[in-house]
């Protein structure tokens, strides 16, 4: 798949192979993490039903563990955000001074007559 092009965007933008690999296994890595999520809150809703000491005391961790997951899964979507945001620039710029560009066009927008 690496050199392959992916066009379907509708707006003729091309992804490289390599790129929609990293965003798949992106994608796998948080599905992964919010399917054991799901089984942490049936757990700890276990728990807390059966109002037994020992296993609301393990909620405490499990909570923990949940919270955690959390803050991972918005670190995995702020990390693809960042890469689709740079393999857009790359691929509708043709170059590394995409960036430039972009940040042009966005304080010319800035100054425009409103």
């Amino acid at each position: 798949m690496e050199g392959d092009t992916f066009s379907g965007l509708g707006n003729g933008t091309q992804i490289d192979g390599k790129v929609l690999q990293t965003f798949q296994k992106s994608f796998m890595q948080v599905q992964n993490i919010l399917d054991q999520n799901r089984l942490l809150i049936n757990e700890i809703n276990q728990n807390h039903e059966s109002k037994m000491p020992d296993n609301l005391s393990r909620n405490v961790g499990l909570i923990k563990e949940l919270n955690n997951n959390i803050r991972r899964v918005v670190d995995l979507y702020a990390d693809l955000s960042t890469s689709f945001t740079k393999s857009m620039e790359s691929s509708s710029e043709g170059d590394s001074s995409g960036a430039l560009k972009s940040d042009a066009k966005a304080a010319h927008k800035r100054h425009r007559p409103g």
